[in-house]
């Protein structure tokens, strides 16, 4: 496929899910900085409200919504759809992440991030496809993760649903190809978002423990939220199939291409207290 000239966002709408805070928030703050009208999509409507307050520019509107309602998803984007009739980009930021061993969380809790995570993204851009179709130039991003090249011990419920995330986006890519629509996938590593602080973690974990190995992870993140956004707003923007974020999520990659099968062992000793939801705090 040849390669697709970049957006032009000015005056033309990028819907941003979980866009209340974290990356979403400085997706929107960037895209609205080089004239983009933003339409935030959140659970959090407190939060929408501060962010929207940030915006450069107008005609930014904000939407509460629940992403795994399918009505609910409906209806919000046929108002998003009347408030702004040129929809040029979706990207999808919200998630959440989920703590614990196969033994330790249950089918609701996976059930739960699954629907957070994959059904969520499907949803609304399903629903948003043919709003999208009608701009002459359009691009999906979806937020992805490293630990949709390579799973961890300890994450099943959220490898499983990043791995679909990266299915669904690689699959949707090549059903579009003909289409005005790009598609891309953005795989960050180590974001200081709070994601893996604000995450659930299973039911069994002792909230202490779960604590622990969260903070532990966290302390291994090095990337600001505003240094990831702007790659994702650049690879929003020139409509970039594939994009790493962070030192880490290049050499994920690499190693996950290299050894397939044996790309846990380099993995674990550092992520060794990130992982251990079971060990008692000394």
């Amino acid at each position: 496929m040849a390669k697709q000239p970049p957006l032009d966002v000015r005056g033309r709408t990028t819907v941003i899910t979980g866009g209340a805070a974290g990356m979403g928030a400085d997706v929107a703050r960037q895209l609205a900085a080089r004239g983009a009208r933003i339409a935030l999509l959140d659970r959090n409507p407190d939060g929408l409200a501060a962010v929207a307050a940030t915006l450069d520019g107008t005609g930014h509107t904000t939407h509460v919504i629940d992403l795994t309602d399918d009505d609910a998803v409906a209806a919000i984007v046929a108002e998003v759809e009347a408030s702004h009739p040129r929809i040029q980009a979706l990207v999808t930021c919200a998630g959440s992440s989920m703590l614990g061993d196969i033994d330790q969380v249950t089918m609701a809790e996976m059930r739960w991030l699954m629907d957070v995570n994959l059904w969520g993204t499907v949803n609304v851009t399903q629903a948003l496809l043919p709003a999208l179709r009608r701009e002459p130039a359009a691009h999906i991003t979806h937020l992805v993760s490293i630990y949709g090249l390579a799973a961890p011990a300890g994450r099943i419920p959220y490898a499983m649903s990043k791995f679909a995330v990266r299915g669904f986006t690689e699959s949707l890519r090549h059903e579009l190809e003909r289409s005005t629509i790009t598609v891309g996938a953005v795989y960050p590593a180590g974001v200081k978002t709070g994601i893996i602080l604000h995450g659930r973690y299973a039911a069994a974990i002792d909230p202490a423990v779960a604590q622990r190995a969260a903070a532990a992870q966290a302390a291994m993140y090095h990337t600001e939220p505003a240094d990831a956004a702007a790659r994702i707003v650049e690879a929003t923007v020139r409509r970039r199939p594939r994009t790493m974020i962070g030192r880490e999520a290049r050499l994920v990659d690499a190693l996950a291409r290299v050894t397939p099968t044996h790309y846990w062992a380099p993995m674990r000793r550092p992520l060794r207290d990130a992982i251990d939801t079971t060990t008692p705090v000394r």
